[in-house]
């Protein structure tokens, strides 16, 4: 990414919640977007120390998990760098024409060719493998991606004492149930990280403990619920970097009806589950009043027993949510297009997006300790 690493210290400096936690959506080739937004969020000197992601995003959870802080940057870029191709200018906005065909072209580059370090074709192709076989259950293989994730991240330091706390996200080919392998509760390799980017049937199951698991994004693209079902008393800042936006303009041709489809489909309910985090903490603030007008004489009683259990741990939760706008470029292939010119452009857009959110006002106010949970549409 050339002149994109270079850091620019010194900024709004950490938060005073308890924890900063980053939450990342999956998207293929959109992915870079996570990148820049990371770059910037390590220019202002916020520093994860929890990072919880599926599919793409857990890919990049890992290389930053999975690197010490001076060194995740470059990570980033080394692995963006290796699986983007071509040059990295992008055509100026009078031959979006142009760039729309180029994109097309790249799409379809990968589609049939695959993408270095990451998936290349089955030979032969699955559909003249025996059932049954690993080679019939998917169109790609992904061993390149193995030994991109071997070579990058430091799985040790992904599992020793003094790390970020890492979450992956997958579901259960055989249960059809969300999984999520977290750094907390076992160890990390690369297996988990490829399970939670399997999305068939392009990319095999992969198998860990007897059990085989798809991409995560399957049941949802978005992994915000795991931390907050896992964090009753949670105090955090959460920046939620999702790759798909829920609303978008209405399509004009077909390629904008697929690409749309795409959108709504992957958003994954993110302003449902939002809303609905911030209702069901109003009520609990609501119980909490009612049952201080109880008499003294039913707070034994098992059922406000019950309930008092359900309010221990106020949360104070700020929800910073950068959400990836579609470029007039794009086509419904934008999440396995990756040439290097839209690549660079997603990380320098997740960048320039966080630059331009620290510089505002509503950011001085997402980073206040308020009870409760807030949410936060920032620069996006």
């Amino acid at each position: 990414m050339g002149a994109a690493h270079r850091k620019k210290r010194g900024g709004t400096g950490a938060t005073k919640h308890e924890h900063t936690i980053l939450v990342l959506q999956g998207g293929g080739a959109l992915g870079a977007y996570q990148a820049g937004v990371y770059q910037g969020m390590d220019e202002q000197g916020l520093v994860p120390d929890w990072i919880t992601g599926v599919s793409i995003g857990a890919v990049n959870a890992a290389l930053i998990a999975g690197n010490p802080p001076e060194r995740r940057v470059a990570r980033l870029a080394e692995f963006w760098d290796r699986v983007s191709s071509g040059v990295a200018v992008v055509p100026p906005a009078q031959l979006d024409p142009v760039r729309i065909a180029f994109n097309r072209l790249n799409a379809a580059a990968a589609a049939t060719f695959g993408v270095p370090g990451f998936f290349v074709p089955r030979v032969p192709p699955a559909i003249l493998a025996p059932d049954g076989t690993p080679g019939a259950l998917s169109v790609y293989d992904t061993s390149p991606l193995r030994a991109t994730l071997d070579e990058l991240i430091d799985f040790d330091l992904v599992n020793s004492r003094r790390r970020v706390r890492l979450s992956v996200g997958s579901v259960n080919v055989r249960t059809g149930n969300s999984v999520y392998f977290d750094s907390n509760r076992q160890r990390l390799e690369a297996e988990h990280i490829m399970a939670s980017g399997s999305l068939p049937p392009g990319f095999p199951p992969v198998v860990i403990d007897g059990e085989h698991y798809w991409d995560g994004g399957i049941v949802s693209n978005s992994p915000l619920w795991y931390v907050l079902d896992n964090s009753p008393r949670l105090s955090a800042l959460i920046v939620q970097v999702d790759l798909f936006s829920a609303r978008g303009d209405l399509p004009v041709n077909l390629d904008q009806v697929l690409e749309r489809a795409k959108d709504i489909q992957y958003s994954s309910k993110t302003r449902f589950n939002t809303t609905r985090v911030q209702e069901l903490e109003g009520l609990r603030h609501a119980l909490a009043r009612l049952m201080e007008k109880l008499p003294k004489t039913l707070r034994d009683d098992p059922d406000y027993m019950l309930l008092k259990s359900l309010l221990e741990g106020r949360r104070q939760i700020t929800i910073a949510h950068l959400i990836n706008r579609r470029f007039a470029t794009s086509t419904n292939a934008k999440d396995y297009e990756f040439s290097r010119a839209t690549v660079r452009q997603l990380w320098e857009a997740g960048l320039d997006d966080v630059r331009r959110t620290c510089a505002h006002q509503s950011w001085r106010e997402a980073k206040e300790v308020i009870s409760g949970v807030r949410v936060f549409d920032l620069a996006g």
